[in-house]
């Protein structure tokens, strides 16, 4: 038999890593005749885009190790959601046609919320027409909003990155005399964890983020004015890391000027960090600015961690040696057993489980007044943003794997 790979929703710098540790495993473990990647998440099996994952790594000596290095996501992605139940019956049905025509016996989806809804719909599907294609989950998401296990690939790179950022702002703020703020907006619609990294920022010198918010607390905008405004006698300039999705005691977006719902049906905001920005502005008459910090994270490999990049490979091997062991219908997880020293546990967990869920940070990870996170949270991030992989350079610029089969 044969096994097919595909990635899905938004894209990371860990991702390729899990489809790298798949690709070795699968390989290594001379049970499957062909790995093949569909183009495209799940819409590239449903229109038979295809190509041969095997023949690629055959043809390229370093193709998986570069692979690992290279953000994005090799094989494309999609936001398709299949129907569910009798409205997406011609898709099961022609991704299981597409699955025998290629003699597949193992399908692995690398992917977030939704592409968990995809390999838990699959599973179910394949259970019912008594197929026996296992169907096997790899998390992937910057969020760090999947249930069932302690973070996901994609999440320590980006949170590096944030808090890096967040750490530049700063220095940058720090030089002028005249009172300022500076409001950083980070992703985040629901879940907080992207934000919260920002706390790594500090030092001993910099306090900054000085006020952090998350969407998990509800949002007070008299108490964030009044905070600055205490903040402000004390010293010059003032950054505050802000959520895109905080909102307010009644539960509603502070930046939600439309009623707009993306695909999905989740509100589409217009900026949480602008709408702050021009509120102070009027109510503090000093500078005020606002940065969004939006997609800059998904793929910057040159401020990857490298525990992130070899857990998303662990976790893809551990996706095959479950598919190899007649398991289906799960998904690959983290469990941690201690920070200090770092040391976690590659497992599994239902994937019916993880499917639409959200994970928040939990309310002890914030300070009980909602504008700064807890130690408990900065011994969580900690580990997870350590080490500096070698990135590949040529004319002074990291040197990635070319994608032109997505062209």
């Amino acid at each position: 038999m044969n096994c097919m790979i595909a990635q899905s929703g938004g894209p990371t710098v860990a991702i390729n890593s899990s489809l790298a540790g798949a690709l070795t495993a699968a390989e290594k473990s001379k049970a499957f005749g062909k790995v093949y990647g569909a183009i495209n998440g799940i819409i590239g099996v449903l229109n038979d885009n295809i190509m041969d994952l095997s023949e690629r790594s055959a043809s390229i000596s370093d193709f998986t190790s570069r692979l690992s290095l290279t953000p994005g996501m090799y094989l494309g992605s999609c936001r398709y959601k299949i129907p569910a139940g009798a409205d997406g019956e011609a898709d099961y049905k022609r991704i299981f046609e597409i699955f025998k025509k290629y003699d597949i016996g193992a399908f692995f989806y690398i992917g977030g919320n939704d592409s968990m809804d995809t390999v838990d719909k699959l599973s179910r599907y394949a259970d019912s027409i008594s197929s026996e294609v296992r169907v096997i989950g790899i998390p992937k998401t910057i969020d760090n909003d999947l249930a069932c296990t302690d973070h996901t690939p994609g999440f320590g790179s980006a949170a590096k990155y944030v808090a890096c950022t967040v750490r530049e702002i700063a220095y940058d703020a720090y030089i002028y005399a005249d009172p300022s703020v500076t409001i950083a907006e980070i992703m985040g619609r629901d879940a907080g964890w992207l934000t919260a990294s920002s706390a790594l920022a500090r030092t001993a010198g910099s306090p900054a983020p000085d006020l952090i918010y998350l969407p998990e607390v509800a949002f007070s905008l008299d108490d964030c004015i009044k905070r600055t405004r205490e903040l402000l006698k004390k010293k010059n300039s003032v950054i505050i890391a802000v959520s895109e999705g905080i909102r307010d005691k009644d539960g509603k977006y502070i930046s939600s000027s439309s009623e707009r719902l993306d695909r999905f049906g989740h509100a589409m905001l217009s900026g949480a960090g602008k709408t702050l920005e021009n509120i102070m502005r009027d109510e503090l008459k000093i500078k005020v600015r606002s940065v969004e910090i939006n997609v800059l994270q998904r793929c910057a490999m040159h401020m990857a961690s490298l525990t992130d990049l070899k857990e998303a490979g662990l976790l893809g091997e551990t996706a095959v040696s479950l598919a190899l062991s007649g398991k289906t219908g799960l998904m690959t997880v983290i469990k941690r057993e201690s920070s200090a020293p770092y040391k976690v546990q590659y497992a599994e967990t239902p994937v019916s489980s993880v499917a639409n869920a959200v994970r928040n940070v939990p309310r002890d990870f914030i300070n009980e007044s909602g504008d700064d996170v807890t130690e408990k949270m900065i011994e969580y991030l900690k580990p997870l943003i350590q080490g500096e992989p070698a990135v590949r350079y040529a004319d002074g610029l990291p040197d990635y794997l070319p994608e032109e089969h997505l062209f």
